[in-house]
Order: C-alpha cells, then structure tokens, then sequence
C-alpha cells in the first residue's frame, strides 16, 4: 500500500504521541506508544514491526553520528566536574541582582556564536548549565534559550551547511534559476523576508533582558524556581543527570585553571568547527568533540586529576551514563520520523493545498504548510525537501518565472515555517538536543516553549499576510 493512501490518517502516530505525551508528561512512553500505533498502521506484526523499525530507522551513520556528539558531549561535562572549572566558574557569577540576566543574555549570546544547529546548544548548555542553575533559571527557560538560537541563527547565515542545502533546493526546481551558485544568491536575497527567526531571536533576547514577562506555562515554571529552587518539575525526568550539587563542590588540591580547563577545550571546539566549515565545507562536530575530549584528559592527568586507567574508565562510563535518557529519545524520535515519512504524512499535507492558490495567500500558505510539516515529521529539512517542488514552481508562475520579491517572500515563508517546527515539535532534533543542554525534562520543553513558538508564528503569519 503506497503511504499516501493512508490520508488524513498518516498524522496518527503522531498525534498519539502528542496526546499522550501531554497527558503522561513522559515523552519516552508517548514517543514508543505513537511509534508502535505506526508499526501497526503499517501492517507489521506487533513487536515484530517495532524491531525491524529500529533496525531500519537506527542502523544509519547520521543516527550514530548524534549518538556519538551526546556521548561526547556527555563524558565532557564529567571532565569539567572532574577538574571543578564549573564550580569556579559558577561562585564567579553568584550573587548580585543582575547576575541572572547576566547568565541568561550570555547563554543568548553564545547561540551567535556556535552557529550549528547541533553543536550549539550541546556546548552552550553544559557551559552555562550550571551558571543557570546557581542562578536559579529554571531548565524549561535554558532549554527554551537554546532552542531559540540553534536553528534561527543558522537559517539566517547563509554561508554554512544550512545556505547550501536551501541553495540547491532553489536551484533544483529551475525557472529563473540556472545554478546553486544563483540560488545561493536568491536564497541571500530572500533572508531579509525571514520573519519568524529573526522574531524569535529578538523575542528571546527581550525575555532574557526582563523586557518582555514570561507567561503561560514557562511563568509557572520561573514561579515554582523563585518560591522552591526546584529547577525541574516534580517527577520530571531531565534528559541529562549532572548528579545535583556535585558540579560545585571543591575537587580539592590543586587550584582549577579556567584558561586550560575551561577555555582552551571550548575554544578547540569552536576552532576545529570554524576551520573544518572553511576547509572541508561542513561542521566536524565529532571530531571537534574528540580533540575536546582528549586536551581535557591530557590535562587532568598531567596535573594528577586520575588515581589510574580504572579512574578513566570510570569517566567515560559516567558520561555516558548521564546521556542515555537523551540517547533513548533520540532514538525513538527518529523511528516516530521513519513511521511519518512511510506514511505520507508530510506528502499528505502538502497535497491539501496544492491547488487553488492566489498571489495573495500564497506566501502565508507557504509558511503555515511547511510549518505543519515540519512539526508533524520533526524535521525542517525534510519540510524544505517536500516544498520547494510544490511552492517554488507555483511562485515562479504567479511571478511570470522573473525572480521578484514575491519569489523572496515565498522562499523566506519556506525557511522560516521549518524553523517553526524545529522550535515546536517534540521529535525534533534540535528539540531534543536542547534538553539535552539545559539537561531538561524533553516535554516540559516542549510544552513551555510551545506558546512561545506560537505566538511569533502568528505575529509573523500575520505579516506575510500584511506585506
């Protein structure tokens, strides 16, 4: 049975997995509870379909590659307990009643800088993690911080993996477009339409800034840290344990060095992610990560930080330990996507609208259908992927196939709904690595960051609409 037969009902696993999670709190159990309506719906065998989905869906080099950037991510943060720069670092900025905007603007900040939609807020979270948490910020704010600078920073740099890939999107659908090199151009022409990231960013640094109040569920999550210091829900499960107040404490004997212990590694990781962008083309993450790693076991060992190999052991697995309810989510959320995509989930949305369209509504559609799929199948690329055949032809016809601000206006609609999706849907990637940074529970994320996502979606729906 081909997937798009399956029509309106292809948004089932999904919506499971969105009730259920709304109504558990557990996105572990909602996420295998809607993978396994997908098993079923796809005519497999129970428990059957399930492995031969993980099997499938997991036995891949991009699944193993984010595997390996939290396990990484992970026995990192261990080494930066292990040498007590974070407890340092942390009593530098307690205290003083600017402090928490302070810790909240910099972990902002530091999204401008990481300009890689998985890099960043794994290296900005187990930075200023447990600044926030001395500050008292709960893990649903840092979680949100993260999520808002990851992918809307890089949507709008177009000189990165990003840039190219919507470059030869444009340019595969032809029209007035000869090359990627012209659709790079467009592309760069068409950022200054991009509303809803560059809304985004300016809401969160307003809320960081104490301009703009938080409301909604994130209001009741800043309420329960000021009145308990509790900084997860009760019962919530964050996706990263750092194992409480063991961050701060004193290793004892010799004195922390912030400049070789702190610094140096976070500058290798943006050093090593720099070059390889301008050598090779592409962020190396992994082995930025690794060289990491390595500098900061060099350096404990040459200061004597290790009682012996067992004590190395004992790092790695703790690291890893700390990551595996990350591991599992990510997991799931890309069987959930498998189960979507076999479907035709996202096929299904877009053929709902591929008829009847007027100039007038065309850019507002533009953005609220690749914003439906790409929090349906929790991918913005693959949404990118689904709607630039369908949206850029029919532009090009409206526009008499002449590259004009409508053209602009419809490819900026197109990158910004995907980053709505990114932002919004629990089985996204980026999503899921935010918790992992602010070492969150995934769908307290979600639901605190959700209205958030919404409200700018709407203000920047209602501009397509003005424009």
């Amino acid at each position: 049975m081909e997937a798009f037969h399956w029509g309106m009902w292809s948004l089932s696993p999904l919506l499971a997995t969105l009730v259920l999670a709304f109504i558990t709190r557990s996105a572990l159990i909602a996420m295998l509870a809607g993978t396994f309506v997908g098993t079923l719906m796809m005519g497999s065998v129970p428990g059957v379909g399930l492995n031969q989905l993980f099997q499938s869906s997991l036995g891949n080099g991009d699944f193993i590659w984010i595997c390996e950037i939290v396990v990484l991510i992970g026995i990192l943060f261990e080494l930066f307990k292990r040498a007590g720069v974070l407890g340092t670092l942390a009593r530098r900025f307690a205290g003083g009643s600017g402090k928490r905007r302070a810790v909240e603007l910099s972990a902002w900040g530091m999204g401008f800088v990481i300009v890689d939609d998985y890099f960043s807020p794994l290296l900005t979270g187990a930075v200023m993690r447990p600044l926030s948490d001395r500050v008292g910020i709960p893990r649903e704010k840092l979680a949100f911080i993260l999520d808002s600078t990851t992918a809307s920073v890089c949507i709008l740099v177009p000189f990165t993996a990003w840039g190219a890939y919507m470059a030869s999107l444009i340019a595969a659908q032809g029209g007035a477009v000869g090359s990627v090199e012209e659709g790079l151009a467009v592309f760069i022409g068409a950022i200054k339409y991009n509303f809803y990231p560059m809304l985004m960013l300016l809401f969160t640094f307003l809320v960081c800034a104490g301009v703009i109040p938080d409301f909604g569920p994130m209001r009741k999550a800043e309420r329960r840290a000021a009145q308990t210091g509790e900084l997860i829900r009760p019962g919530g499960k964050p996706l990263v344990s750092d194992d409480g107040e063991d961050v701060f404490t004193d290793v004892g004997g010799q004195k922390p060095s912030l400049l070789l212990e702190l610094l140096t590694p976070i500058l290798l990781l943006i050093g090593v992610g720099t070059w390889s962008l301008i050598a090779a083309g592409e962020v190396k993450i992994v082995e930025a990560f690794m060289l990491a790693n390595v500098w900061m076991f060099a350096a404990l060992a040459v200061k004597g930080r290790f009682s012996g190999v067992g004590d190395v052991g004992d790092i790695i697995v703790a690291g890893t330990r700390n990551v595996m309810a990350a591991l599992l989510i990510i997991a799931l959320a890309y069987s959930l996507n498998a189960v979507t995509t076999e479907l035709g989930a996202g096929r299904f949305i877009v053929d709902q609208f591929t008829s009847g369209l007027s100039p007038n509504s065309l850019v507002v559609i533009c953005f609220l259908l690749t914003a439906a799929i790409s929090f349906s199948t929790g991918t913005s690329w693959g949404a990118y992927a689904m709607m630039m055949p369908v949206a850029l032809p029919v532009t090009f016809e409206v526009s008499g196939g002449e590259i004009t601000p409508l053209v602009y206006q419809a490819i900026a609609a197109i990158a910004g709904g995907g980053i709505f999706g990114d932002h919004a849907s629990p089985v996204s990637d980026t999503t899921v690595l935010s918790s992992v940074g602010a070492g969150s529970d995934h769908i307290d994320h979600v639901v605190t960051q959700l209205p958030y996502a919404l409200l700018i979606a709407a203000v920047t729906t209602g501009i397509y609409a003005w424009i």
